[in-house]
This record gives C-alpha cells, structure tokens and sequence, in this order.
C-alpha cells in the first residue's frame, strides 16, 4: 500500500525547512543566522562597510540567496532520502521500518568509532512482499553480473543524492569506502542518484570500484535508470509520482526560492 499525501510530505518537509534560512556572517555555528535588522547593525557598526555600502538590503539578500541554494540542495537531497526509504518500505512490506537503513562501524584518525549510515536497503530477509522479493533477488543477480562480481547473500543498501555533479575526491573517496564495506557485509552497494546529472568519468570510477549508479533517466534498464528500477523492481511509479505531483511540488519550491531571494 502507498499514501502519496505521505510521500509527498517526506518529500517536501525538508524542502520547507530552506525558508528559514538566515546567514550567520561568520559568526560561529549559532543556531539562528542573522536576521536582517542584526546585519544592518552589524555592517553598518563596520566603518569600511558602512563607507563602501555594503550595510544594504541588496548585500543581505544576496548572502542569503548565495548560502540559501546550498541549503535547497541539501534539502533536496534530504527529501529524495525519505522519499526513497519510504517506497522501500512500502514496496518491501516491512514489518519493521528498521531494516530500510544499515549503518556500520568505522575507525577514525584518532581511533575512535564513528557510525556510517546509508540510506536505504532492501534486506532479503526482511521483504514481505513475495513478488517484490523475487523481483528483487533475480535484480542483484542481474546487476553482480553487469558489475562482475559474484551475487551477494544479504540485499542491497543504497546512498541516495538529489543529483551528483561534485569532483571532491574525498567524497568519492569515502564513497568507495562504503562501496567495499557493503560488499565486506554482503550488500550490493548502488548510488540512487535522482537527477540525470552526474559527470561520466565518476560513474566509471564507481562501477570499477564494483558500485552500481542508478541515475534519474526515464528511458534505460533496472541497471542504469532510477525510475525504471523503481516501476519494475520494486513496483512503484517514481516518474509518476512527480509527474503527477509536479504543479503541487513546483509551488512549493517557488514559495522557497522566493523566500531565499528576499531580505525579509
């Protein structure tokens, strides 16, 4: 069963949350940024500022546009990690919501336990929906042979992103990480990547490094395309979804972009 008023909500909660936005002006991690009357005071008390006219309405509405795109994107992505999880525990059945995450245990520089999470999986064990199970199992076969490598005994766990156009390496490095851990743990490891763009060259470096990309095309095969993965493995149209959904989503993401671009 899916509730798409529930769906929609995991997706635009996060999104909502960029409206609230203010920028902090490197004044520490505080929890609230500063509003604009605060930046007025704070520029203004600046004599190089306040003598250049940087103390204006238009400076702070473009520092909190400039840092308030960062925030929809992040905010984004969050939203297609709640949307994703939660279609894998509709479609999977679980009883427990617990197993749609895996987390696991990683040393840092210092020797200490840091916890790693990625977001979403499909545990064999656990799918109560018979003919999503075998949809499922006969996927990973397919996809171990695509990727060249024997069939994992577990599922599959997924790091979900809005889109992917960075080339910081210490992501991808740490990517990989996650990519050998998943195989260590008998989890196929597959970057379900919403939007269609992500630069070819790191779609090879992953699928060298034995990590499957599913990316947001509406046209390929369960191996390559997110949305066709969704309609025929685990049984839920995704395109659908925001096609249907698309006026209602848009309104919101206006209403934030909106908000961002103001300095009130």
């Amino acid at each position: 069963m899916t509730d798409e008023n529930l769906y929609l909500k995991r997706f635009l909660d996060p999104i909502k949350v960029c409206r609230r936005y203010k920028p902090k002006f490197g004044l520490g991690n505080k929890e609230e940024g500063l509003n604009l009357e605060s930046f007025l005071s704070l520029y203004g008390a600046d004599p190089f500022y306040s003598w250049i006219g940087l103390d204006s309405d238009l400076m702070y509405a473009a520092h909190k546009a400039a840092g308030g795109m960062t925030s929809v994107y992040r905010q984004v992505g969050k939203g297609c990690e709640n949307l994703f999880r939660q279609i894998v525990i509709d479609s999977a059945g679980y009883e427990d919501p617990r197993n749609a995450t895996w987390s696991y245990i990683a040393k840092t520089k210092n020797d200490k336990d840091k916890t790693l999470s990625l977001d979403a999986r499909l545990e064999l064990s656990a799918i109560q929906n018979l003919e999503v199970k075998e949809r499922v199992i006969q996927w990973i076969i397919n996809y171990s042979t695509f990727l060249m490598v024997p069939t994992p005994k577990n599922g599959a766990v997924f790091e979900v992103r809005q889109g992917y156009k960075s080339k910081d390496s210490k992501r991808q490095n740490a990517d990989i990480d996650n990519i050998a851990v998943a195989w260590a743990n008998g989890y196929l490891p597959i970057f379900a990547i919403f939007s269609s763009q992500i630069d070819a060259d790191l779609v090879l470096r992953y699928r060298n490094s034995r990590g499957g990309i599913i990316i947001g095309t509406t046209s390929g095969t369960t191996q390559t395309s997110l949305f066709v993965f969704c309609q025929e493995v685990l049984g839920y149209d995704l395109a659908g979804f925001f096609r249907s959904h698309s006026e209602q989503i848009k309104s919101e993401v206006y209403e934030t972009l909106a908000a961002l671009l103001s300095a009130n």
